[in-house]
């Protein structure tokens, strides 16, 4: 059975906390291998971080993973982070460079996410299955290909243990990706990340973002729908299964859903696949 992990986002007030919690424990039958909080940039959201791994944790009982960015913090604030997750019994860290908000004028001590690994590491050892970050379409800020794949080598040669892609809905990209980062030299796992869909003008905003191409096909046919919400999102779960059933079949190690905190569009991704 193919493993698979689910991301939330910290919630912020007691709806959202109270939707994380409903979402969690319908998740939670699927048994998957653990679970990630991320944190907005710069760290907007990081004090909400810990609270929602230590509830993720101790309530769902959940193997919790915390996003870790560079970015706006200083050596010795990461340090006491990374003990502060050790404290609380994490064994994960998705390690990320971040994005640099608007105005913030102090980048952080560290720049790249292979400096943030190499620390981690540093710090303590292998306690932490460190994840990072890459991106079958192709880093948004990369000047070509190549150079990314390169940026990603070196985060696994500074000691990350597996890689999660940003999302993507052309199983090809996945494939050929990984056909070259094993041609340059990465073994580690390297595991898809899902994006179902329930909301598609919020995904169109989503992958003008961060590069994510939306095949001409799919966006004409959700055109198509107008505004049956419940026709979208049948045709988005039946795609996305199919994606899932395809790089499951090619070889993919895992699936990583990116859930928006939402039950329903990963479940219904997941019932398809049986």
């Amino acid at each position: 059975m193919t493993p698979i992990s689910f991301e939330f986002y910290p919630p912020k007030n007691d709806d959202q906390r109270a939707q994380l919690a409903r979402t969690a424990k319908r998740l939670k039958r699927y048994r998957p291998e653990y679970v990630s909080c991320t944190f907005g940039a710069g760290g907007s959201t990081l004090s909400y971080t810990g609270e929602t791994i230590r509830a993720l944790s101790r309530e769902h009982r959940f193997d919790a993973a915390p996003h870790l960015s560079c970015v706006g913090g200083t050596r010795a604030e990461i340090a006491a982070l990374l003990q502060d997750y050790r404290d609380a019994g994490c064994h994960r860290i998705v390690a990320l460079r971040g994005d640099l908000p608007s105005g913030m004028g102090h980048p952080g001590d560290f720049r790249h996410a292979t400096d943030l690994v190499a620390f981690i590491r540093a710090e303590h050892g292998d306690h932490f299955h460190i994840e990072v970050a890459c991106y079958p379409e192709v880093h948004p800020q990369a000047e070509d290909a190549i150079i990314d794949l390169r940026h990603f080598k070196a985060k696994v040669d500074a000691g990350a243990d597996g890689a999660i892609t940003q999302y993507f809905y052309n199983a090809d990209a996945y494939f050929r990706f990984v056909e070259d980062a094993r041609a340059a030299g990465v073994e580690v796992p390297i595991v898809p990340g899902i994006m179902p869909i329930s909301n598609f003008s919020q995904l169109r905003r989503f992958s003008e973002g961060c590069g994510a191409e939306i095949p001409r096909w799919l966006r004409k046919r959700m055109a198509a729908h107008g505004d049956d919400v419940d026709s979208i999102r049948a045709l988005g779960a039946d795609f996305v299964a199919e994606l899932c059933r395809r790089l499951i079949e090619g070889g993919a190690p895992a699936l990583h859903f990116y859930t928006l905190n939402l039950s329903r569009p990963t479940t219904s991704v997941l019932e398809r696949l049986g």
